[in-house]
């Protein structure tokens, strides 16, 4: 067997088992069910996306592709960084929260200065 035909049937395969992963997180994306199982869905999904474009490389031999990968991989670590911050900011969905946790009070708000300035004055 010729190193040729090897290579041409290992990327056959990688293609094959990377297409089902690549619909398997498709459907993961889509049921859900919270929305960080969604992100990580998302990032799962651009992960398998810089494998195809690699085998895709390997399997053509025009390497540039590999370029495209990595600016893939840049974009995809920014949004998934970007999506964690939403889910921060958004706080735990209800279905996460552990039973019997005390919600942490909120901070009173502060008197503006104006309205300082008008006690001290009045004084």
């Amino acid at each position: 067997m010729t190193p040729a035909a090897v290579l041409s049937a290992a990327s056959g395969v990688a293609l094959v088992l990377l297409s089902l992963a690549l619909l398997l997180t498709v459907l993961r994306i889509i049921r859900g069910p919270t929305l960080p199982d969604r992100v990580l869905g998302l990032d799962m999904l651009v992960a398998i996306a810089i494998g195809l474009i690699a085998v895709i490389a390997v399997r053509t031999g025009f390497y540039l592709y590999i370029d495209i990968a990595i600016a893939l991989g840049l974009v995809g670590f920014l949004a998934t960084v970007a999506f964690a911050r939403f889910i921060l900011a958004r706080g735990l969905s209800p279905e996460r929260r552990t039973p019997g946790a005390t919600e942490i009070p909120q901070a009173k708000p502060r008197a503006s200065q104006a309205g300082r300035r008008k006690r001290k004055g009045a004084r």
